[in-house]
């Protein structure tokens, strides 16, 4: 058996497979590459069985989104170390092998992400995940080298292996036992913030999550749901807000919704007078979702907050991201790690 299994999940994706799983092909030596197919109805599969005749493949039955697919995909692989790895990614040579022998040197950490980079702008950081992410109190998430909208350039300032709060799931390796005792991803989130939710679990649980800059990728971003699409505002608001729910311990979770309920609704604003009815319509659809679906996460939010070992959690920023970043001009992690709490 190899010990590493590089899973690709992929939708409709020829076009991307086309142009990245040749450099995930040669650059993962050693380790398997499955593409595991949502139901696509282009021609991705023929083409990856005629051109990649050894890369496997698990057919599912429908288009189950990222983190449904993503469980059912890898409740069919057996590997000691998964890899989520988006069909959108380029990878550097021998890029998995930083990222094992970190797991095998750190037997506490359950999940590590390499460096992220821009395929568009390849000496910048990029958006989904750049050096390994954060989130503040109020459940706004952020990265060594992107806070916001601010994207930094490499420049080798965030090169050392960090904890963090949460890998990107572009390119996300996690040990399989940590994978099936924390139960995977949430599939009722379809994408995004299900990574987020499922490291934030892992780190209440005492497990750590960590950046290893020494293991490098490049990312476009967006291939399935461009950034500007109102179901991708949706499914940002409502799914931040269900992680939210299922995380925080009660007196912090009240809080934090006091105020969402105010700032989403700011969001609100400035989406409707900048990018148009349909995103403003999108924040509020999100609000009312979580709100009639909410008692449905109450199972899992107490089996959390029952197997929590960390009370509180140094990555989390216990200061609004908002306040430092648009009053403060705080815009880039170093200009934060003051404001995280100091490490005993």
């Amino acid at each position: 058996m190899k010990r590493t299994a590089v899973v690709i999940l992929n939708w409709n994706g020829r076009a991307m497979l086309e142009a990245f799983l040749p450099s995930v092909v040669a650059g993962s030596e050693g380790a398997r590459v499955v593409v595991a197919d949502n139901a696509s109805t282009d021609d991705s599969l023929a083409f990856v069985r005629r051109e990649y005749p050894n890369v496997e493949i698990i057919e599912l039955a429908e288009n189950y989104g990222f983190a449904e697919g993503y469980n059912r995909a890898l409740a069919q692989v057996d590997a000691e170390f998964f890899v989520l790895l988006n069909s959108d990614v380029e990878v550097s040579a021998h890029w998995l092998e930083p990222l094992e022998a970190y797991l095998d040197a750190h037997p506490d950490v359950a999940a590590v992400q390499p460096k992220l980079l821009a395929h568009s702008e390849k000496d910048r950081f990029e958006y989904a995940g750049a050096c390994g992410g954060f989130v503040d109190w109020l459940g706004y998430p952020f990265c060594r080298g992107r806070v916001m909208s601010t994207l930094e350039k490499d420049a080798g300032q965030y090169d050392t292996a960090l904890d963090v709060l949460w890998a990107s799931g572009a390119a996300l390796m996690i040990r399989r036992s940590d994978w099936q005792n924390a139960g995977g991803l949430d599939g009722r989130f379809f994408a995004h913030c299900e990574e987020i939710d499922l490291c934030w679990r892992l780190r209440s649980r005492g497990r750590r999550v960590v950046c290893v800059p020494s293991s490098k990728v490049w990312h476009v971003g967006g291939g399935t749901l461009a950034a500007g699409h109102p179901r991708k505002t949706f499914l940002n608001f409502r799914n931040n807000l269900l992680m939210l729910y299922k995380n925080l311990p009660e007196r912090e979770l009240k809080r934090a919704l006091r105020l969402r309920w105010w700032l989403d609704r700011v969001a609100a604003l400035k989406f409707l007078l900048t990018d148009g009815a349909a995103h403003a319509k999108a924040v509020m659809e999100a609000r009312r979702e979580f709100r009639k679906r909410r008692a449905e996460f109450q199972p899992q939010r107490e089996e959390n907050l029952r197997l929590r070992t960390v009370e509180h959690i140094p990555e989390v920023l216990p200061a609004s991201l908002l306040r430092l970043y648009y009053l403060k001009g705080k815009k880039t992690y170093a200009s934060l790690a003051p404001y995280f709490p100091k490490k005993s």
